[in-house]
């Protein structure tokens, strides 16, 4: 495996086609609906798109042949959820106020074919270092904020499939304003497996819809009762609110824990907590517990700088009225926040209760009363909050390790890898997966400084608890 910068020369990738895939007539919502958006979605206006992609074995065919079963299953895919193929819309009002909403119009969403023969699987996914310029290569809507696709009146969905010189990246790209990380991958869910029966909808003439496992969307919005439909923001234009930041440099690890390891991890923190602890610790938090010490390590902070730890809740399950299958944003924020010296002085345990303390501490009257807030007083989040908190020390972790990365078998193999696009990577930023083992593995995307992670590599106590890449 060479250099990143030899992999930057040999796996340059090119586009091969772009296409827009529709639903097909037999399915899908008519082109006149309007979804609303809520104060969940209007606040993430302002950020990238969710970008995912999965690495998977080299099909039996591959070129046009390849891509055109792959448009045939997404289009079918969007029969399902027909407001991926649809478009963000701004109306001015004229009163110093705009709306956003999304049209289903059946306009498609976009599937990009592109080559990279040059790079292989091991360049991808053999080394802890990930190399971040030319993954991002793997996906489109680079750089595009969720805004820009009103603006531009841009796709809300973006496919790209790259074919490898041993197997191929498909990724995806989710304006984050249309659907949360739970939306995503029910979506990805839905393709890949509609992909993989495609040959017995075809022979047999099964019904499409019923070859889905995941629950069916649910594509009405839920607004708290005394919110107004749809939602006037105080702006005169939409770019009004945006805006562009110049991040500081960042270097990518990606890191697998065993089921084994996690286990151990989360004895060992209930174990500190014993007779303290109110709820029990879960395996995630106290995975990300031990990132959290590592990290204060890596960056070297002082036992009085303040550190924090923002960790996203699902709302699904925890708001009445949000049903299964609901496609919108449906996540809040929750915070821990201490000292470095103390994250370092109290142990894993007692930082990991830091995080179950956010996570149990949520409130749904709380939530209400904040989303009736929001209409009034709207807040947008911003790629740059994460780096200029406390000082540059904090971290933020996003997604879940209960999503279906690694079942999305589109017919010729599982997946051997994740990796993440170039959307809000910022000093700070740790994306969870699901372990390719799955049953309690998890995988930890981490961007930090590239000094720090160096020495978060290097750390033994860290990595300690992690599994070094295998041989692909």
């Amino acid at each position: 495996m060479g250099s990143i910068e030899h992999m930057e020369a040999a796996g340059t990738v090119r586009i091969v086609s772009r296409r827009m895939v529709r639903p097909s007539s037999g399915g899908g919502t008519p082109p006149s609906e309007v979804i609303h958006l809520t104060p969940w979605d209007l606040r993430l206006l302002t950020i990238d798109h969710i970008q995912k992609g999965i690495l998977l074995p080299k099909p039996p065919v591959g070129g046009k042949r390849l891509v055109g079963a792959l448009a045939s299953s997404l289009e079918r895919a969007l029969d399902r959820y027909c407001h991926f193929a649809g478009r963000l819309a701004v109306e001015e009002l004229g009163d110093g106020t705009v709306t956003v909403a999304l049209r289903c119009t059946g306009e498609g969403a976009e599937l990009v074919h592109a080559s990279a023969p040059g790079l292989a699987v091991a360049d991808l996914v053999g080394s802890m270092y990930t190399p971040s310029p030319v993954v991002w290569d793997l996906f489109s809507l680079n750089g595009v904020l969720d805004a820009d696709a009103a603006i531009e009146s841009l796709p809300v969905l973006s496919a790209q499939v790259t074919e490898l010189a041993d197997g191929v990246f498909v990724a995806v790209s989710m304006n984050h304003s249309v659907g949360d990380g739970t939306s995503f991958w029910e979506f990805f869910n839905a393709w890949s497996e509609i992909h993989r029966h495609r040959a017995d909808v075809n022979v047999n003439g099964l019904n499409k819809m019923k070859m889905v496992s995941t629950p069916a969307p649910v594509l009405a919005r839920w607004f708290v009762e005394t919110s107004p439909v749809p939602i006037p923001l105080p702006f005169s234009k939409l770019q009004h609110v945006l805006r562009r930041f110049e991040l500081p440099p960042v270097r990518e690890g990606f890191f697998t824990f065993s089921a084994a390891s996690v286990k151990k991890l989360k004895a060992r923190a209930n174990g500190e907590m014993a007779g303290v602890a109110t709820a029990p610790i879960s395996s995630l938090q106290a995975l990300l517990a031990h990132l959290w010490r590592a990290v204060c390590r890596a960056r070297r902070l002082a036992p009085g700088q303040e550190t924090f730890y923002a960790v996203i809740i699902g709302c699904r399950g925890r708001v009445r009225g949000i049903p299964p299958g609901y496609v919108g944003n449906a996540v809040v924020p929750g915070r821990a926040v201490c000292a470095a010296g103390e994250v370092q002085e109290k142990g894993l345990g007692w930082t990991a209760w830091q995080l179950n303390r956010a996570v149990v501490s949520f409130d749904e009257a709380a939530l209400r009363a904040f989303l009736e807030r929001w209409v009034r007083e709207p807040t947008f989040a911003f790629t740059g909050d994460l780096s200029s908190a406390a000082g540059g020390a904090g971290l933020e972790t996003g997604s879940s390790p209960r999503f279906d990365v690694f079942g999305n078998d589109f017919g010729w193999g599982r997946p051997v890898g994740v990796r993440s696009g170039l959307g809000d990577k910022t000093d700070g930023k740790a994306t969870v997966f699901e372990g390719p083992e799955r049953g309690g593995s998890m995988s930890l995307e981490v961007c930090l400084a590239p000094a720090a992670l160096e020495r978060l590599v290097a750390d033994h106590e860290f990595m300690d608890a992690v599994t070094l890449p295998a041989r692909v």
